[in-house]
Protein backbone atom coordinates (compact mmCIF):
# COMPACT_ATOMS: atom_id res chain seq x y z
CA UNK A 1 0.00 0.00 0.00
CA UNK A 2 2.12 3.25 -1.18
CA UNK A 3 0.00 5.67 -0.01
CA UNK A 4 0.35 6.48 3.76
CA UNK A 5 -3.27 6.61 5.33
CA UNK A 6 -1.70 9.15 7.76
CA UNK A 7 -1.86 11.86 4.69
CA UNK A 8 -5.24 11.18 4.48
CA UNK A 9 -6.63 11.90 7.77
CA UNK A 10 -7.74 15.39 8.68
CA UNK A 11 -7.87 15.44 12.64
CA UNK A 12 -10.78 17.72 14.14
CA UNK A 13 -9.71 18.31 18.00
CA UNK A 14 -13.28 17.67 20.10
CA UNK A 15 -14.23 21.51 20.69
CA UNK A 16 -13.51 22.31 24.21
CA UNK A 17 -15.87 23.67 26.91
CA UNK A 18 -13.37 24.20 29.72
CA UNK A 19 -15.20 24.79 33.07
CA UNK A 20 -18.39 26.86 31.18
CA UNK A 21 -21.78 26.50 32.81
CA UNK A 22 -24.56 25.30 31.47
CA UNK A 23 -26.45 28.65 32.12
CA UNK A 24 -23.49 29.97 29.52
CA UNK A 25 -23.53 27.08 26.86
CA UNK A 26 -27.19 27.62 27.12
CA UNK A 27 -27.10 31.37 26.72
CA UNK A 28 -25.37 31.33 24.00
CA UNK A 29 -26.47 28.41 22.09
CA UNK A 30 -30.12 30.08 21.97
CA UNK A 31 -29.46 33.89 22.65
CA UNK A 32 -30.80 34.44 25.36
CA UNK A 33 -31.53 37.89 26.35
CA UNK A 34 -30.10 39.59 29.63
CA UNK A 35 -33.86 40.31 30.74
CA UNK A 36 -34.46 36.27 29.71
CA UNK A 37 -31.56 35.48 32.30
CA UNK A 38 -32.35 36.95 34.88
CA UNK A 39 -36.46 35.64 35.23
CA UNK A 40 -34.33 31.95 34.85
CA UNK A 41 -32.59 32.69 37.76
CA UNK A 42 -34.91 33.76 39.98
CA UNK A 43 -37.53 31.11 38.66
CA UNK A 44 -34.71 28.35 39.75
CA UNK A 45 -33.86 30.06 43.49
CA UNK A 46 -37.73 30.28 43.47
CA UNK A 47 -38.37 26.95 42.55
CA UNK A 48 -34.73 25.19 43.49
CA UNK A 49 -34.69 23.46 40.61
CA UNK A 50 -31.46 23.43 38.30
CA UNK A 51 -31.05 26.46 35.25
CA UNK A 52 -31.89 23.64 32.39
CA UNK A 53 -34.96 23.21 34.37
CA UNK A 54 -35.90 26.85 35.22
CA UNK A 55 -35.49 27.46 31.47
CA UNK A 56 -37.45 24.79 29.94
CA UNK A 57 -40.02 25.49 32.20
CA UNK A 58 -40.43 29.25 31.51
CA UNK A 59 -40.64 28.22 28.00
CA UNK A 60 -37.02 29.51 26.66
CA UNK A 61 -35.80 26.37 25.71
CA UNK A 62 -36.51 22.95 25.05
CA UNK A 63 -35.22 19.81 26.65
CA UNK A 64 -33.35 18.88 23.89
CA UNK A 65 -31.13 21.84 24.31
CA UNK A 66 -30.10 20.95 27.80
CA UNK A 67 -29.35 17.60 26.99
CA UNK A 68 -26.90 19.18 24.35
CA UNK A 69 -25.12 21.76 27.00
CA UNK A 70 -24.80 18.57 29.19
CA UNK A 71 -23.13 16.80 26.09
CA UNK A 72 -21.05 19.47 25.74
CA UNK A 73 -19.51 19.79 29.35
CA UNK A 74 -19.03 16.40 29.39
CA UNK A 75 -17.75 15.87 25.78
CA UNK A 76 -20.45 13.69 24.55
CA UNK A 77 -20.84 14.23 20.95
CA UNK A 78 -24.99 14.76 20.25
CA UNK A 79 -25.88 15.99 17.55
CA UNK A 80 -29.82 17.51 18.58
CA UNK A 81 -30.73 21.36 19.28
CA UNK A 82 -27.25 23.96 20.35
CA UNK A 83 -25.32 24.56 17.10
CA UNK A 84 -25.74 21.90 15.57
CA UNK A 85 -29.53 21.09 15.60
CA UNK A 86 -30.62 19.57 12.12
CA UNK A 87 -27.05 18.81 11.00
CA UNK A 88 -27.39 14.74 11.39
CA UNK A 89 -29.26 12.18 8.92
CA UNK A 90 -32.59 11.14 10.84
CA UNK A 91 -30.92 7.76 9.93
CA UNK A 92 -28.32 8.70 12.58
CA UNK A 93 -30.41 7.60 15.70
CA UNK A 94 -27.77 7.45 18.18
CA UNK A 95 -26.82 11.53 17.60
CA UNK A 96 -30.11 12.80 17.05
CA UNK A 97 -31.72 10.82 20.18
CA UNK A 98 -28.71 9.68 22.66
CA UNK A 99 -31.01 9.04 25.45
CA UNK A 100 -33.30 6.92 23.23
CA UNK A 101 -34.41 3.42 23.71
CA UNK A 102 -32.90 2.46 20.43
CA UNK A 103 -29.54 4.23 21.20
CA UNK A 104 -29.41 2.57 24.64
CA UNK A 105 -29.35 -0.62 22.43
CA UNK A 106 -26.44 0.67 20.50
CA UNK A 107 -24.64 1.05 23.47
CA UNK A 108 -25.08 -2.34 24.26
CA UNK A 109 -24.04 -3.55 21.32
CA UNK A 110 -21.10 -1.54 22.19
CA UNK A 111 -20.02 -3.01 25.43
CA UNK A 112 -20.65 -6.52 24.07
CA UNK A 113 -18.24 -5.65 20.99
CA UNK A 114 -15.49 -4.17 23.70
CA UNK A 115 -15.42 -7.54 24.76
CA UNK A 116 -14.93 -10.00 21.99
CA UNK A 117 -13.87 -7.98 18.93
CA UNK A 118 -12.20 -4.65 20.32
CA UNK A 119 -10.82 -6.37 23.07
CA UNK A 120 -7.92 -4.48 24.40
CA UNK A 121 -6.34 -7.54 24.85
CA UNK A 122 -6.81 -8.99 21.83
CA UNK A 123 -4.74 -8.79 18.24
CA UNK A 124 -6.48 -5.58 16.90
CA UNK A 125 -9.29 -6.81 14.50
CA UNK A 126 -12.11 -4.28 11.94
CA UNK A 127 -15.57 -5.02 12.23
CA UNK A 128 -17.44 -5.92 9.06
CA UNK A 129 -21.39 -5.83 9.01
CA UNK A 130 -22.48 -8.12 6.77
CA UNK A 131 -26.45 -8.91 5.90
CA UNK A 132 -28.00 -11.52 3.51
CA UNK A 133 -29.90 -9.05 0.95
CA UNK A 134 -30.37 -5.73 0.49
CA UNK A 135 -33.05 -3.78 2.76
CA UNK A 136 -32.36 -4.97 6.04
CA UNK A 137 -30.87 -2.12 7.25
CA UNK A 138 -27.40 -3.11 7.18
CA UNK A 139 -25.59 0.32 6.56
CA UNK A 140 -28.56 2.09 9.20
CA UNK A 141 -26.93 -0.38 11.70
CA UNK A 142 -23.76 0.03 10.46
CA UNK A 143 -23.25 3.93 10.90
CA UNK A 144 -25.03 4.38 14.47
CA UNK A 145 -22.42 2.03 15.35
CA UNK A 146 -19.74 3.54 14.30
CA UNK A 147 -21.69 7.24 16.26
CA UNK A 148 -21.27 5.09 19.22
CA UNK A 149 -18.07 4.28 19.37
CA UNK A 150 -16.99 7.81 18.28
CA UNK A 151 -18.87 8.49 21.70
CA UNK A 152 -16.07 6.55 24.14
CA UNK A 153 -13.57 9.55 22.93
CA UNK A 154 -11.63 7.14 20.64
CA UNK A 155 -10.56 7.59 17.08
CA UNK A 156 -13.39 5.63 14.94
CA UNK A 157 -13.57 5.24 11.47
CA UNK A 158 -16.71 3.69 9.55
CA UNK A 159 -15.40 2.16 6.09
CA UNK A 160 -17.79 2.16 3.62
CA UNK A 161 -16.84 -1.14 1.30
CA UNK A 162 -19.95 -1.53 0.19
CA UNK A 163 -18.78 -0.53 -3.94
CA UNK A 164 -21.82 -2.09 -4.82
CA UNK A 165 -24.77 0.16 -3.32
CA UNK A 166 -22.69 2.47 -1.03
CA UNK A 167 -25.15 4.93 1.19
CA UNK A 168 -22.81 5.81 3.75
CA UNK A 169 -21.65 9.22 2.24
CA UNK A 170 -25.58 10.25 2.08
CA UNK A 171 -26.03 9.36 5.54
CA UNK A 172 -23.46 11.29 6.61
CA UNK A 173 -23.71 14.11 4.23
CA UNK A 174 -20.25 13.71 2.97
CA UNK A 175 -18.15 13.68 -0.70
CA UNK A 176 -18.61 10.12 -2.54
CA UNK A 177 -18.91 9.91 -5.91
CA UNK A 178 -15.12 11.42 -6.61
CA UNK A 179 -13.02 9.99 -4.52
CA UNK A 180 -12.50 7.22 -1.98
CA UNK A 181 -11.59 3.98 -1.35
CA UNK A 182 -12.28 2.59 -4.27
CA UNK A 183 -9.55 5.22 -5.94
CA UNK A 184 -7.37 4.02 -2.98
CA UNK A 185 -7.46 0.47 -4.38
CA UNK A 186 -7.20 0.91 -8.08
CA UNK A 187 -4.21 2.09 -6.92
CA UNK A 188 -4.34 6.34 -7.91
CA UNK A 189 -2.33 8.42 -4.84
CA UNK A 190 -5.50 10.19 -3.81
CA UNK A 191 -5.51 12.86 -0.45
CA UNK A 192 -8.28 13.33 1.82
CA UNK A 193 -10.19 10.75 1.16
CA UNK A 194 -11.14 9.78 5.06
CA UNK A 195 -13.37 12.44 6.14
CA UNK A 196 -13.84 13.86 9.46
CA UNK A 197 -17.75 14.44 10.70
CA UNK A 198 -17.53 17.86 12.37
CA UNK A 199 -20.31 17.32 14.82
CA UNK A 200 -19.37 14.07 15.61
CA UNK A 201 -15.41 15.03 16.51
CA UNK A 202 -14.16 11.55 17.13
CA UNK A 203 -15.80 10.13 13.76
CA UNK A 204 -13.90 9.81 10.53
CA UNK A 205 -15.56 8.25 7.57
CA UNK A 206 -14.13 6.38 4.36
CA UNK A 207 -16.61 6.75 1.44
CA UNK A 208 -16.58 4.25 -1.54
CA UNK A 209 -16.23 7.07 -4.09
CA UNK A 210 -16.91 6.24 -7.50
CA UNK A 211 -18.42 2.84 -8.10
CA UNK A 212 -16.18 0.72 -9.32
CA UNK A 213 -17.04 -2.16 -12.22
CA UNK A 214 -15.10 -4.55 -10.80
CA UNK A 215 -16.42 -4.43 -6.66
CA UNK A 216 -14.89 -8.24 -5.83
CA UNK A 217 -11.60 -7.87 -7.19
CA UNK A 218 -10.88 -5.14 -5.72
CA UNK A 219 -11.54 -6.58 -2.16
CA UNK A 220 -8.96 -9.36 -3.30
CA UNK A 221 -6.66 -7.19 -3.85
CA UNK A 222 -3.50 -7.25 -1.36
CA UNK A 223 -3.42 -3.66 -1.44
CA UNK A 224 -7.14 -3.65 1.09
CA UNK A 225 -5.71 -5.64 3.29
CA UNK A 226 -2.69 -3.69 3.84
CA UNK A 227 -5.12 -0.25 3.65
CA UNK A 228 -7.42 -2.14 6.59
CA UNK A 229 -3.30 -3.12 8.93
CA UNK A 230 -2.63 0.49 8.49
CA UNK A 231 -5.67 1.60 9.61
CA UNK A 232 -5.91 -0.78 12.35
CA UNK A 233 -2.99 1.29 13.76
CA UNK A 234 -4.66 4.82 13.14
CA UNK A 235 -7.75 4.35 14.57
CA UNK A 236 -9.23 2.85 17.44
CA UNK A 237 -12.17 1.13 16.03
CA UNK A 238 -12.59 0.18 12.81
CA UNK A 239 -16.18 -0.89 11.52
CA UNK A 240 -16.43 -1.91 7.72
CA UNK A 241 -20.03 -1.59 5.60
CA UNK A 242 -19.82 -4.03 3.28
CA UNK A 243 -22.57 -5.28 0.09
CA UNK A 244 -24.78 -7.66 0.93
CA UNK A 245 -23.77 -11.31 0.36
CA UNK A 246 -26.72 -11.84 -2.04
CA UNK A 247 -24.68 -9.36 -4.85
CA UNK A 248 -21.69 -12.19 -3.99
CA UNK A 249 -18.57 -13.07 -2.28
CA UNK A 250 -17.82 -9.83 -1.36
CA UNK A 251 -19.02 -9.65 2.40
CA UNK A 252 -17.22 -12.74 2.90
CA UNK A 253 -13.49 -11.70 1.37
CA UNK A 254 -14.26 -8.14 3.39
CA UNK A 255 -15.08 -10.19 6.29
CA UNK A 256 -11.77 -12.05 6.08
CA UNK A 257 -9.75 -9.15 5.72
CA UNK A 258 -11.00 -7.72 9.00
CA UNK A 259 -11.02 -10.60 10.97
CA UNK A 260 -14.81 -10.44 12.55
CA UNK A 261 -18.25 -9.86 11.11
CA UNK A 262 -21.74 -9.17 12.73
CA UNK A 263 -24.83 -10.28 10.64
CA UNK A 264 -27.66 -7.74 10.50
CA UNK A 265 -31.13 -9.19 9.38
CA UNK A 266 -34.64 -7.51 9.77
CA UNK A 267 -37.23 -8.60 11.52
CA UNK A 268 -40.01 -9.90 10.19
CA UNK A 269 -37.93 -9.54 6.67
CA UNK A 270 -35.36 -11.71 6.88
CA UNK A 271 -35.65 -15.49 7.31
CA UNK A 272 -33.93 -17.68 10.04
CA UNK A 273 -32.60 -19.89 7.16
CA UNK A 274 -30.79 -16.90 5.21
CA UNK A 275 -29.12 -15.74 8.53
CA UNK A 276 -27.91 -18.68 9.95
CA UNK A 277 -26.20 -19.30 5.97
CA UNK A 278 -24.74 -16.67 5.75
CA UNK A 279 -23.05 -17.13 10.03
CA UNK A 280 -22.17 -20.24 8.78
CA UNK A 281 -20.44 -19.57 5.70
CA UNK A 282 -18.66 -16.73 7.11
CA UNK A 283 -17.53 -19.37 10.45
CA UNK A 284 -16.44 -21.84 7.70
CA UNK A 285 -14.16 -18.72 6.71
CA UNK A 286 -12.81 -18.88 10.32
CA UNK A 287 -14.01 -15.42 10.64
CA UNK A 288 -15.10 -14.57 13.99
CA UNK A 289 -18.83 -14.26 14.54
CA UNK A 290 -19.61 -11.16 16.61
CA UNK A 291 -23.40 -12.30 16.70
CA UNK A 292 -26.50 -12.08 14.84
CA UNK A 293 -29.01 -9.03 15.00
CA UNK A 294 -32.28 -8.28 14.09
CA UNK A 295 -33.15 -4.63 13.62
CA UNK A 296 -36.51 -2.88 13.13
CA UNK A 297 -35.03 -0.57 11.15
Amino acid sequence: MSENPQNIIAPVAPQSVGNRSIGELIREAKNLTPEQMDSVLKYQAEHGIRFGDAAVALGFVKRDDVLWALSRQFHYPYSAGGDSASTANPELVVANSPFSDEAEAFRNFRSQLISSVFNPGAPKKALAVVSPSSGEGKSFFCANLAVVFSQLGGRTLLVDADMRTPRQHEIFGVEGNNVGLSSVLAGRCETNVIRPIEELPSLYVLPVGATPPNPLELAQRPAFALLVMELLQKFDYVIVDTPAAAHGADARVISAVCGAAMVVGRRHHTSVSALKALADNLKKANITNAGIVLNDH
